[in-house]
């Protein structure tokens, strides 16, 4: 079954997470992924991100770190050196025949070897040209470097995140780099809708500390409109009340009020109906200004309950309660086999033996995500692609 971006041809020069991302995103829709790795380093960085590593055939680690399998699949590994003639030779050679050219090298980094947008775009007018930088190529930081933590404290998630008396905390993944991918994901496809109405290609310019700002939304939203600058709460929310974690007698367990029938339906399940009525609790804005005297309330009773209990309690009167689930309890549920979250393919390193990895959460009916190609092995496709892409046979 063709995929959405079929006959699509991305040049990625793009390494470690963000660009990756993206990159990956767009094969399992279809397209071609040509991926340059630096022969002078070992290709991308995140190789080298372990252990863990998959074994090849002797049993010996590769140099396929689970990090670098996490972001992709469904491309062909060239190693080029753009330090050299031929390199760059090359790079043009690929890009006269492809479609988008997605790199994150920090501003002004490729302008050296004649490789930027602006010398690019004279060459290769059609080419949507997509940069992911830490600041972007404009601003006073453009020529600082980028790393996924440094983003999330520069743009504001640090400040929110974590428990109120304690440090400020980064989320548990790479969250910056991650959406920073998505939203050139989403760039790349308006560009291309662009130059198949004009012809011409453009500059995407992308950066993780503008995706961090921007995905803050009703926290930003709302310190733009009221001047205030919003804390840290912990698992709690800025607006709703109660909508965090709670300890049970075996466990944790979420609890996500959004409105007063369903808390009203929460009190009797604790058994405690006259919460909804009470003055201080009857509507979320009173609940928001008397959290701390809820939720001492709340934590008393809900500690009497397993996670089953509050679960299947608040289940059978359509209040919204869940687990905080392991990544084992996450990958071995119904739901994730249901929705082919966890996908097996050949492992490119060790004949006979498989690799697993996440699944696409696109759902298309008619074009859904494949997966035809796993992780590659540094430079496994240079000599395929230089036989495709230049006119030497050998």
């Amino acid at each position: 079954m063709a995929g959405a971006l079929d006959g699509l041809r991305v040049l990625d020069l793009s390494r470690v997470l963000a660009g990756p991302s993206c990159t990956q995103l767009l094969g399992d829709l279809g397209a071609e992924i040509i991926k340059i790795e630096n022969p002078r380093t070992g290709g991308d960085d995140t190789r080298s991100w372990g252990p863990p590593y998959v074994a090849d055939g002797d049993g010996q680690p590769s140099d396929l770190s689970t990090y670098f399998m996490s972001a992709n699949r469904n491309k062909l590994s060239v190693s080029a050196d753009l330090k050299s003639v031929e390199g760059r030779d090359l790079i043009h050679a690929l890009a006269a025949t492809s479609d988008v050219l997605i790199e994150n090298f920090k501003p002004g980094g490729l302008t050296k070897y004649a490789l930027d947008y602006d010398a690019v775009s004279k060459e290769h007018p059609h080419l949507v040209y997509v940069s992911i930088s830490g600041f972007g190529h404009t601003g006073p930081n453009s020529g600082l470097p980028g790393y996924d933590i440094m983003a999330q404290g520069y743009g504001g998630l640090m400040s929110l995140t974590g428990a109120p008396d304690g440090e400020p905390t980064k989320a548990g993944m790479a969250i910056a780099d991650i959406m920073a991918g998505m939203y050139a994901a989403v760039g790349t496809l308006a560009a291309l809708r662009h130059r198949e109405k004009t012809g011409k290609g453009q500059h995407v310019d992308v950066s993780l500390v503008d995706a961090q700002m921007a995905w803050l939304y009703n926290e930003g939203v709302s310190y733009l409109n009221t001047g205030e600058v919003p804390i840290r709460r912990g698992n709690g929310h800025a607006n709703i009340v109660p909508y965090q974690v709670f300890e049970t007698s075996d466990g944790h367990v979420i609890i996500a009020i959004g409105n007063d029938s369903q808390f009203a339906h929460f009190a009797e399940f604790l058994g405690r109906s006259e919460l909804a009525s009470d003055p201080r609790f009857d509507t979320n804005p009173k609940r928001l200004e008397n959290r701390d005297a809820l939720l001492a309330i709340l934590r008393g009773l809900i500690s009497e309950h397993t996670v089953a209990d509050v679960v299947a309690g608040c289940g059978a009167r359509n209040v919204p309660a869940g687990p905080v689930n392991t990544l084992d309890q996450v990958y071995a549920s119904d739901q994730a086999e249901a929705r082919n979250m966890v996908v097996e393919m050949p492992s490119p390193v060790a004949p006979g033996q498989t690799v697993k990895l996440l699944g696409n959460p696109l759902k298309m009916s008619a074009t859904p995500p494949t997966y035809r190609r796993p992780p590659p092995s540094f430079g496994q496709d240079t000599d395929t692609v230089l036989r495709r892409f230049r006119s030497d046979p050998d």
